[in-house]
């Protein structure tokens, strides 16, 4: 089948289907490979760039799904729904974020790690449907865990968690103050320098002492 009645169909099935649909179900109705399909629909999404469309083909984890372009929401939203537009305060995305980077985390645990109360965070986020609940953890009470969704890696544009950005290294210093990223590494070239330097001095021989060098004279005479 040519590419161009592949592209066809494929933007059908996303358009009728209206969600995700995974790369298993195209490749079976399309008997095609995955990179041959892979392949196809990564030309799709150049040419949708190209033309200007109001479209576009995202991938989250194993699945794909068409949708209309986030940055023409606000245009969109108006029409589809009366609703205020979602808003999250910072506190908001603090604990989503917290959630992103700590999958399957407690209620309890997120309130450790901010210092303060995240019922009303959490039913936010909940609402808004960027979290889910993910079941009971191991722990006395048996508290309940959330996880992110589909709907948060939509939102902030990431394909899968494993997207997120990497995280800055820290720790405290004598005054408990938060030392962050690039002071730490300049204190571990530092620490590093000094480790070859003591390494140097260690493997250096020692000097002559005056009275073996005169023993060693006396030897040879």
């Amino acid at each position: 089948m040519e590419i161009e009645k592949l592209k066809s169909i494929i933007e059908a099935i996303l358009f009728a289907a209206g969600r995700q649909v995974s790369i298993k179900e195209l490749m079976i109705t399309l008997e095609i490979s995955k990179d041959d399909l892979e392949n196809i629909i990564v030309s799709m999404q150049e040419d949708y760039k190209i033309q200007n469309r109001g479209i576009e083909i995202i991938k989250i984890d194993d699945e794909y799904q068409l949708c209309t372009k986030k940055e023409l929401y606000e245009y969109i939203y108006p029409i589809l729904d009366k609703r205020s537009k979602p808003n999250l305060s910072n506190a908001s995305l603090e604990t989503v974020a917290i959630i992103a980077y700590n999958p399957r985390i407690t209620r309890a645990e997120i309130e450790s790690i901010r210092g303060v109360n995240a019922d009303a965070c959490i039913y936010k986020l909940l609402e808004y449907g960027l979290i889910q609940e993910a079941g009971k953890a191991d722990l006395p009470g048996k508290p309940m865990t959330y996880i992110t969704t589909d709907e948060f890696l939509k939102m902030f544009g990431y394909t899968s968690l494993n997207d997120l950005p990497e995280l800055p290294r820290y720790k405290l210093d004598e005054n408990q103050q938060i030392v962050i990223d690039d002071l730490i590494e300049d204190e571990e070239e530092t620490n590093k320098e000094e480790n070859e330097q003591n390494e140097i001095i260690n493997e250096a021989p020692e000097p002559e002492r005056e009275e073996d060098k005169n023993n060693k004279e006396h030897k040879e005479i």
